[in-house]
């Protein structure tokens, strides 16, 4: 269905400045630390967020100190932060996977930075042609890009809604370094129980600001969804796997980690490969849409004579040549690693078809549920597993490298996935505002390519200072990595032998299950909808992570209620951004880059411990109270509007 005719909020005929030289470091300078925070968010929670909200408001703040600007300008900076920041999860998702399992000791920083930058300038590419099916021609939501464009629309009060961006990372800031720098708390809360080797019960929740404020950005519904994978996992699977098989040593919260880590977690191999299958079934038809809708466009050569500065893409041909120059440096890789032509030719290929397909997949899902939602996770697993198998019949389970070759093509696919999923969102706040698409997409480029160039040396600092995976002795503040960690266990399996198949064949089970609830839920015509993913990603995250993602979920909800209960609510303000959100978008950034800073001293002396207040430390309620006083803050902020 066309989207019905709309009048640009800066009509066709109207040309500002966008690509300034302002814009561009500016766009360059917050992708960059965006990208860095995200890095630590997702090494740490397991999920990202989307960033051109906080994008938008810290262009506005910024560009007002400059006597020429326009919202154009402020929409190409925040184009190029949040393209950065949406590389990073790409980046984090894979790569660490290499180190996890021994293929790497440390980032190799030329080839991290060819892949990252590949599968983004990839990514960036696949949704050239993409841009008109799914933003002009298919009628869809991309509930970021609306509430970006209405911020951007609202710039004269940027000065305003910055300090709520403010406070929210100064709260994440001090929260983070208390509890880690000072080491003040412990943090996590949590007990668990076992009776006679088989009754099994366990409650437990970070302590973490950011979590709870991707739980408020992502809403009560995914929220609580992500929250009943969690429950599956922690409160079915793992107390029916101790009363069936048995418990191993250990204590009792070690025991639900053991089998988490070990069994249960496949669950979301399963539901996440079957999610990922499912989407693509579900979206052949924008698929098509985008193959023909760029055919259409090569057969022109590029822009018309008449066409408005609106609708002006980079020329087709321009971007096939660049697809074919993107191939050559990952080809270079690839063939280092499998060390065989056609076995090289032949998954080169497979990681382009699979990267316009997924591409496509992200950015349908952007359009449906937002980028912060998107099934980067699956599709990335449904690519690693599928090259996995591939590599595997062609070279034998001897293959020493066939584990890293599979990572190596996932990382493109997601990188490209990532990008793509976040840019639709620019995209379409751009075509609300009456962006120039080019002008976008060239900033698009230039985010990934500073994100590229930084993001290697985030992932080795943060390395060598935490570690990644679960928290030993050596590591004892290692960042979780819940999907690195999935990604790697699935590669090395297939070619050990020794993946859990048994619990992968129960969770695609368990996926099918979900997808035929959804469809119910379809054909009543319920808000409540069930997408697989979401539920795939809580049966894989710790339960930690779920619960305080859940948390914030209620907060959100219970901002929302108020809300709705005001006597100038409607239907058109609910989705709109507020103080709320930007306080949320501050405290995972305030965490981020303390956790970023923290690693520094750490890196160094090699020791955690080094700015330690006490010699142990205190009980985790009492970080339990802190948190819990930011979410009393976060929800009194939430019910304000913007000033």
């Amino acid at each position: 269905m066309d989207q019905p005719k709309h009048r640009p909020y800066i009509g066709p005929e109207i040309k500002l400045p966008e690509v300034t030289v302002k814009a561009f470091f500016l766009g360059a300078l917050l992708s960059v630390i965006l990208s860095a925070a995200n890095a630590y968010l997702g090494l740490f929670a397991g999920m990202t967020v989307s960033a051109s909200i906080p994008a938008a408001v810290l262009s506005m703040a910024i560009l007002r100190i400059f006597k020429n600007h326009n919202i154009l300008e402020n929409n190409i900076v925040q184009t190029a932060a949040s393209a950065g920041e949406s590389l990073a999860a790409g980046v984090i998702f894979t790569f660490p996977a290499l180190v996890l399992m021994g293929y790497w000791t440390e980032f190799n920083y030329l080839e991290t930075v060819l892949i990252a930058l590949c599968g983004g300038v990839l990514g960036v590419l696949f949704t050239i042609p993409l841009r008109s099916a799914l933003i002009v021609k298919q009628n869809l939501q991309f509930p970021e890009g609306v509430a970006t464009s209405e911020v951007l629309k609202t710039g004269e009060k940027g000065g305003g809604a910055v300090k709520y961006l403010l406070w929210g990372g100064i709260a994440g800031a001090l929260a983070k370094f208390m509890e880690a720098g000072f080491k003040l708390w412990h943090g996590v809360f949590e007990s668990a129980t076992l009776a006679g080797n088989r009754l099994y019960a366990y409650f437990g929740m970070n302590l973490s600001p950011a979590l709870i404020a991707v739980g408020y950005i992502v809403g009560i519904r995914i929220a609580s969804l992500v929250f009943i994978g969690g429950v599956i996992s922690w409160w079915l699977a793992i107390p029916l796997y101790v009363a069936f098989v048995g418990a191993p040593e250990g204590d009792a919260v070690g025991i639900g980690g053991a089998i988490w880590s070990g069994q249960i977690r496949y669950l979301g191999v399963g539901a996440m490969v079957v999610g990922g299958l499912w989407a693509l079934i579900n979206l052949r038809g924008a698929i098509s849409m985008a193959v023909k809708s760029g055919m259409d466009a090569l057969k022109k050569g590029g822009a018309g004579v008449n066409q408005l500065r609106t609708e002006m893409d980079a020329p087709m041909s321009w971007v096939i040549i660049a697809i074919g120059a993107m191939i050559v440096p990952v080809f270079i890789i690839y063939i280092r690693e499998i060390e065989q032509v056609g076995i090289t030719a032949l998954m080169s290929i497979l990681m382009v078809i699979a990267g316009f397909l997924f591409s496509a997949v992200a950015g349908y899902m952007a359009g449906l549920v937002g980028s912060s939602n998107n099934p980067i996770s699956g599709v990335t697993i449904a690519t690693i597993l599928t090259s996995a198998l591939i590599l595997l019949a062609l070279l034998g389970s001897g293959a020493e490298k066939g584990p890293a070759a599979a990572i190596l093509i996932g990382a493109v696919v997601c990188c490209a996935a990532a990008i793509a999923g976040d840019n639709m969102q620019d995209l379409k706040a751009g075509h609300i505002l009456g962006a120039t698409p080019q002008s976008q997409q060239i900033m698009q480029m230039v985010g990934v390519t500073a994100a590229a160039l930084v993001l290697p040396l985030v992932l080795q600092l943060l390395n060598t200072a935490y570690g990644f995976g679960p928290a030993t002795e050596a590591q004892p503040d290692a960042l979780a990595a819940p999907q690195a960690t999935l990604m790697e266990s699935v590669a090395r399996g297939v070619f050990s032998g020794d993946l859990p198949w048994t619990m992968v064949y129960i969770g695609a089970a368990l996926g099918v299950v979900i997808i035929l609830l959804d469809k119910f839920q379809e054909s009543r015509g319920s808000d409540f909808r069930i997408p697989v993913l979401a539920v795939a990603v809580g049966l894989y995250l710790p339960f930690e992570l779920d619960s305080a993602i859940m948390l914030g979920g209620i907060i959100a909800w219970a901002v929302g209620r108020y809300k709705r209960q005001q006597p100038n609510w409607s239907e058109e303000t609910e989705n709109e951004s507020g103080p709320g959100l930007l306080f949320a978008s501050g405290l995972i950034t305030g965490e981020a880059l303390i956790g970023i800073f923290l690693a520094i001293p750490v890196a160094i002396y090699g020791s955690g411990d080094i700015m330690a207040l006490l010699e142990s430390p205190l009980p985790s309620v009492i970080g339990l109270a802190v948190v819990l006083g930011i979410c009393a803050w976060l929800y009194s902020i939430g019910k304000k509007e913007l000033e």
